[in-house]
């Protein structure tokens, strides 16, 4: 599989219109699975369900009119991570403006909350801004919480992704989760 996609991303960087609709059959489940891991973390009644998040994120990447170009499966895998949390964000952002005029409020993480996961939208505007400031900090540990948080990716996926070993990942993971909380705490 992992070869079939780098080739139709290599036909479709070359301008093969056809070669966009061979993508998703291809694609579809394993973004399905990483978009539906994520919004088991999404509080109820979520609007946002994971079947529109692939779609919308699959139409980012390959719909518009300013063609990407892929540099493989992984690449087109980080990239659909950073897609699917951009349209989270957007979602949560739209939620809070008309909840709240668009006032953000400080949200701080508690002790236990290993995993980086805020159950509301204030919180996850607050974890959205930081991780902002770890892109500019350092960012492959920013694209690391992207794939891990925003996608749902294991440990050994992520590694995988980003060409690391696994230890590397969890000792990251660990840092990257250490270092948003204490940003978060900072606002």
């Amino acid at each position: 599989m992992n070869s079939d996609v780098t080739n139709i991303l290599e036909a479709i960087d070359s301008g093969d219109q056809q070669a966009t609709e061979q993508l998703l059959p291809i694609v579809y489940q394993e973004l399905r699975r990483l978009a539906a891991s994520r919004m088991t973390r999404e509080k109820a009644g979520h609007t946002l369900q994971p079947t529109a998040l692939v779609h919308e994120a699959f139409m980012r990447l390959v719909g518009g009119a300013d063609r990407q170009k892929w540099s493989g499966r992984e690449h087109f895998f980080a990239a659909a991570a950073e897609s699917m949390r951009r349209i989270l964000i957007e979602s949560a952002r739209r939620r809070n403006a008309e909840k709240r005029g668009g006032g953000m409020v400080r949200a701080d993480l508690g002790e236990n909350d290993a995993a980086v996961c805020p159950q509301d939208d204030e919180t996850l505007l607050a974890l959205n801004e930081a991780l902002i400031k770890l892109q500019d900090h350092d960012a492959r540990l920013a694209k690391l919480v992207e794939l891990r948080y925003f996608t749902g990716m294991t440990i050994d996926e992520t590694a995988n992704v980003l060409g690391v070993s696994s230890r590397t990942v969890k000792r990251n993971w660990t840092y990257a989760r250490a270092w948003l909380r204490n940003q978060m705490d900072a606002e």
